[in-house]
């Protein structure tokens, strides 16, 4: 349809837009898991030497091309925000003991903590004298008077009318806005709200799908010729509405405008940095329906480039590599905008593209890796289109790796000091007993610190057995609920939001902390889902940063936290400061409280003060917010300060690796604990059976029941069966669930052996027994239910 449409790009005189053109000095781009801010790609250490031909999904990558950063306005912004929230967090980053480490760009926290940015904040290069806007025609067509055209057209045939509308208001920058703009003569002076007569758009969009192919024709002949007309020369902030509107017109979702959609994406993408920020902002103004649409249409075009229904339909990967990186680019923007807006305007999740789970992940993380000024794309450099199936892909063929780089170093010193090598060097071997549990455990990981990236195999003392899997996982079992025991006096239980959290209370050594946090970091490195009970927070302060400092000295553990984490772990104290905030009368009066925090520990109250000379500061009106957030950062990072170091080099022991900067808090916690959402038919079509077959009766009662209980009770079974309510991160197929039967009167309740997945079910005789038995079982099953 639109063949002579495609060769007006290159046949235009003096403009060849399929060439490559130098980029301008702002570039939409950004890391996803910072929402909104990308990190330069590394450069190559020695050891990383750039492959003579590199694939790109199955097409060549192409030349180098240039695309400025989409930093610049993220990165300024945090910048003055992390000076005024007086945490800082070091920018030079590496591996503890490690040699030839290459240093990636840490994270940014403060775009992930969804902090707002203003426009004030910009630098003052970056609000210089704008050229002048010029004078729009007037356009007064209104939304009914649209409508009744487009009536008038469908009963008449005559479209002529409606043809004519769209043919002037696609054909330049300038009638786009006459048409669109709420106010024509208005001036463009604010970042909250693009100044779009909505109603208006929505109504000429959704019309223009259902006009006759020649208007649908017209509309991106006139596309193209704005486009053409408008590459070069300084932007208006007219232009930068034009943008913002033709992006989102719905003829894009189909591969026969992919070459046109693919033009307005990369003017968009080489946009300057202050004309992102307001796209930022106006992107994040749209409606959830219309900001989905646009994600999902930027998805499937990164998608349908990669892998054509039939490749015909798009020119050669060669001649287009720009494609994927100005799509890529635009969808950063829109992820900047779904992490500022509160809450999300779409889950995280929404903006991953499966796809990306069948193209070569290793070769897309050694680029990042290993390329700095290369201006070579990434899809790394963007985590938030890879899935976290993808990133637990790379960052288990990374652990891998290191695994077997450890293992082979062992051998190899064996060797060389003429000792008989042994298989069980290539292991983390684990021997402990079940009456000091906790004890043995912390000497052998302590004792065996060099190993810990080795595979991990559990032995019990005085037990026969060979761990297979199950041996390991019952060790992860039992050393996590003994030492989530309220009487251990690590962690204490919070009822109201049902999460576990540092206890606070001193100690001589804070070693048994480094030990959880070496746990969960094994349990990511061995893929093991653990039952743990940590609030989002946490995972934050884990990531803080996301690759341990070389200065031993640095802080680490410590996030920018407000009342709204407070909320999350300790809802009713958060109810309190917030009821303080929102107080009408005299603060100082009423509530009589100064800059003190008190607490007890073993009997004794102690006080603890904000502020320098805090216990003499009364709380007013006026430095209450000031109060309330010092007292969140108490409670969340100085008074666990030590717990939380601890237990943040335990965790990154293992897990030290330049992957973890591609995850989320949210993701992490997704990887130690599995996800929260569950699938029951897809448990029923993965479960294994040993004594029975999928057709016996007591199977058929079994599945009956089970799908008609409610979501708890189903998580409940779950649990009970397994020590977690929660699914892997590769899903349910990742799960090996087995029903076995015993032998055993019907009276007999249920058994699970958790160690194995492993539900042993008597041959129970009709459904109202089983369902009974069942019912009683997993919902007064202590612990983890082990046998």
């Amino acid at each position: 349809m639109l063949d002579h449409f495609a060769s007006g790009w290159s046949h235009s005189p003096g403009v060849n837009m399929n060439e490559e053109r130098p980029s301008s000095p702002g570039c939409a781009g950004g890391r996803g898991q910072e929402k909104g801010k990308l990190p330069p790609i590394v450069t190559a250490s020695a050891s990383c030497q750039p492959p003579a031909t590199t694939s790109f999904a199955g097409g060549e990558r192409g030349p180098k091309i240039q695309f400025p950063t989409f930093s610049g306005f993220i990165s300024t912004i945090n910048q003055k925000q992390v000076a005024v929230g007086g945490i800082s967090s070091p920018t030079r980053t590496a591996f503890p003991n490690a040699k030839h480490v290459r240093e990636l760009p840490p994270i940014n926290a403060d775009v992930r903590q969804k902090q707002r940015i203003s426009i004030e904040t910009l630098p003052p290069e970056m609000k210089a004298p704008l050229p002048p806007e010029p004078v729009l025609p007037i356009r007064t067509k209104t939304v009914k008077e649209f409508q009744e055209d487009v009536e008038k057209a469908k009963i008449s045939g005559d479209w002529k009318v409606v043809h004519d509308f769209y043919s002037t208001t696609f054909d330049s920058f300038l009638e786009i806005n006459a048409a669109f703009k709420q106010d024509a003569s208005a001036p463009l002076n604010t970042i909250d709200d693009p100044g779009v007569n909505v109603e208006f758009t929505n109504c000429v969009y959704e019309t223009l799908l259902n006009t006759p192919q020649d208007i649908q024709k017209t509309v991106l002949k006139g596309i193209i010729n704005s486009l053409l007309r408008e590459w070069k020369g300084p932007r208006t902030k007219d232009d930068l509405r034009a943008y913002f509107l033709l992006v989102q017109n719905p003829q894009f979702t189909s591969t026969s405008t992919y070459i046109i959609y693919a033009h307005v994406l990369r003017q968009t993408a080489t946009l300057s940095e202050a004309d992102h920020h307001f796209l930022v902002h106006w992107f994040k103004k749209l409606p959830q329906r219309r900001f989905k649409q646009l994600v999902e249409g930027l998805l499937q075009f990164v998608s349908l480039r990669l892998f054509p229904a039939k490749p015909d339909d798009l020119p050669p990967m060669a001649k287009c590599t720009w494609w994927i990186p100005s799509a890529t680019r635009v969808l950063a923007l829109l992820n900047a905008a779904n992490s500022l807006a509160n809450p999300p305007i779409i889950p995280f999740m929404d903006l991953y593209n499966s796809t990306l789970d069948h193209i070569d992940l290793m070769e897309e993380y050694h680029i990042w890796q290993c390329y700095r000024n290369s201006h070579r794309f990434s899809f790394c450099q963007f985590p938030f289109i890879l899935s976290l199936a993808a990133k637990k892909v790379i960052i288990q063929r990374d652990s891998e790796q290191q695994m077997i780089t450890v293992a082979r170093q062992s051998l190899v010193d064996k060797v060389s000091r003429r000792q008989k090598p042994d298989m069980n060097m290539i292991f983390l071997n684990i021997k402990v007993r079940r009456l000091h549990l906790v004890n043995d455990s912390l000497d052998e990981l302590t004792r065996k610190r060099a190993d810990l990236k080795k595979k991990l195999k559990v032995t019990f003392v005085g037990e026969a057995g060979l761990d297979m899997g199950g041996l390991t996982k019952e060790w992860f079992l039992l050393l996590i609920r003994q030492i989530f025991q309220p009487d251990y006096g690590m962690f204490a239980f919070q009822w109201d939001s049902r999460f576990h959290w540092f206890s606070s209370f001193k100690c001589e050594s804070y070693s048994e902390f480094r030990l959880v946090g070496a746990l969960m970091g094994l349990a990511v490195y061995n893929s093991i889902t653990l039952d743990v009970r940590f609030p989002p927070c946490c995972y934050k302060k884990l990531l803080s940063p996301p690759v341990v400092p070389g200065d031993l000295n640095a802080t680490v553990g410590v996030a920018s936290l407000t009342l709204y984490d407070l909320r999350q772990l300790m809802p009713e104290l958060a109810h309190g400061l917030t009821a303080l905030l929102n107080y009408e009368g005299n603060t100082e009066e009423e509530f009589c409280s100064t800059f003190q925090v008190f607490q007890e520990e073993f009997g004794i109250i102690k006080s603890y003060t904000l502020k320098p000379g805090g216990d003499k500061i009364p709380v007013t009106n006026q430095n209450r917010q000031e109060y309330v957030q010092l007292y969140v950062d108490f409670l969340l990072n100085k008074s666990i300060y030590k717990q939380f170091a601890a237990f943040y080099y335990g965790f990154h022991s293992v897990c030290a690796s330049n992957a973890l900067m591609l995850l989320l808090p949210e993701e992490v916690e997704i990887l130690v604990c599995g996800s929260p959402e569950l699938d029951i038919y897809a448990l029923q079509k993965i479960t294994q059976y040993e004594g029975y077959s999928k057709i016996d009766p007591t199977i058929r009662y079994f599945w009956d029941v089970v799908l008609g209980f409610g979501l708890e009770l189903q998580k409940q079974l779950l649990h009970f069966t397994t020590g977690s309510d929660r699914v892997p991160v590769g899903g349910l197929a990742d799960l090996s669930f087995k029903i076995t039967k015993i032998d055993v009167p019907t009276d007999w309740l249920p058994v699970a052996h958790t160690c194995f997945n492993q539900l042993c079910l008597p041959p129970y005789k009709n459904k109202k027994e089983l369902k009974q038995k069942l019912t009683i079982a997993i919902s007064n099953a202590e612990g983890f239910g082990l046998e």
